[in-house]
Formats: C-alpha cells, sequence, structure tokens
C-alpha cells in the first residue's frame, strides 16, 4: 500500500512515516499543498492531509484534488475535532477524518479500511480462487492451509490480491513496495515474485511480457 502524507510538522510526518513502513505500508511525504497538488496523481492507494498546512489549506486541496476527478481516497488529518470541521472536510471530498494525535493503530485500521473499500471489498478477507488473504491480520492461505510469507511476500501478494485480473506493471509494484527514498532495484521484483511463485503456484502469477504481473484465479 503507497501513502502520500501530507504534513508541515516534520517530526510528525517523520513519526507517522516510519509506523506506517513498521506496518507494511510505503509512505512519501510532502509538507506542502502545491507539491502535493502535482503528485498526488502518481499512483497512491490513500492520501493522507493535514487541514492546518501553510498557504493552501488541507481542506482546499482536498478540493482542489476532487475538481481535478482524482478518486484516490482521501483520510483528513486535524488537531481540532470541532463537527464543524469535519463536515466541512467531508463535503470538500475527504472520505475518512482522524483527530492527532494519531494512534498508529487507529491510522492503519482506517487506511486499510479505506484502501479495501477503493478496491471493492468490505470485508477483510479477500479470496481469489484458492488463496485468501486477511488485510487485517496479514495471514494467507493456499486452499485453506497457511502460508508462511515474508512481509514482503505478503505485501506483494495483497497488491496483486486487491487486483486480480488486471496487470500491474512493474513500476506501479516498485513504488508500492519502496520508497522514493530508498534503494530500489527493478530486478528486485523479478526475484520476489519467483519466491512468492513458489510457495502459492508458479501458474497463480501470469507475466504480462514488456509490462508486468498478475494474479489469476
Amino acid at each position: 500500500m503507497r501513502i502520500l502524507l501530507v504534513e508541515d510538522e516534520p517530526a510528525l510526518a517523520q513519526r507517522v512515516t516510519a509506523n506506517l513502513a513498521r506496518h507494511g505500508m510505503t509512505c512519501e511525504w510532502l509538507s506542502n499543498a502545491e507539491d502535493a497538488l502535482d503528485f498526488a496523481s502518481d499512483g497512491f492507494t490513500v492520501l493522507v492531509v493535514d487541514v492546518g498546512l501553510p498557504g493552501m489549506s488541507g481542506i482546499d486541496l482536498v478540493r482542489a484534488l476532487r475538481a481535478r476527478s482524482l478518486a484516490t481516497p482521501i483520510l483528513i488529518l486535524t488537531a481540532r475535532s470541532s463537527w464543524e470541521e469535519k463536515v466541512e472536510g467531508l463535503n470538500a471530498g475527504a472520505d475518512d477524518f482522524i483527530v492527532k494525535p494519531v494512534r498508529t493503530e487507529e491510522l492503519v485500521a482506517r487506511l486499510h479500511a479505506l484502501a479495501r473499500r477503493a478496491f471493492g471489498h468490505s470485508a477483510t478477507r479477500i479470496a481469489v480462487g484458492a488463496i485468501a488473504i486477511d488485510t487485517a491480520s496479514s495471514e494467507a492461505w493456499l486452499d485453506d492451509a497457511p502460508l508462511a510469507l515474508t512481509a514482503s511476500e505478503f505485501r506483494l501478494l495483497q497488491m496483486l490480491a486487491y487486483r486480480a485480473g488486471r496487470t500491474l506493471t512493474r513500476q506501479t509494484i516498485l513504488d508500492n513496495l519502496y520508497s522514493l527514498a530508498s534503494e530500489r532495484d527493478e530486478n528486485a521484483i523479478e526475484v520476489l515474485v519467483g519466491r512468492l511463485r513458489r510457495k502459492i503456484g508458479r501458474e497463480r502469477i501470469v507475466t504480462v511480457r514488456g509490462l508486468g504481473y498478475r494474479l489469476e484465479a
């Protein structure tokens, strides 16, 4: 899952980014709305936007992104909890609210819920043929038998399961597994796909030559 955090407090942003990484998410951080306007459409799963940004406010950013027809789920961060601000944010196009200070477990649960709904799933357990995953517990099964997956293997399987039947490009997989600030090696994707195939069955992950990979039911 790839998250864009728009937050002007560096200490909070670094803490949230590190906490999300510990929960298997890749998080890119921007400190102002103006930059986010240009970057928000770069394939993120969920946007997390602080209300009190310098210059353009978080609410105005949400409104501007929706005016550009960006459909990515947006969760608003705010230090205030007034119902008026929540209504304004939701009416601007946000999908959810969370009040600072942020409890990591709650933030992670809300991000998972937004992602599931965006991909058309209501339950935490997602089944694709003989494969099933639980996005809340990070467990996976093949023919109801537990799969022993590494964190990276589970993240890849979750990404493929969310988009089962659709081809994921290598670039999309790379962006979702590794932040822009980290060392990124496209060859690592091929190695990871190979490891996952050995555990779930080679035929279940189809290589689309020149494009990427697709999970078959």
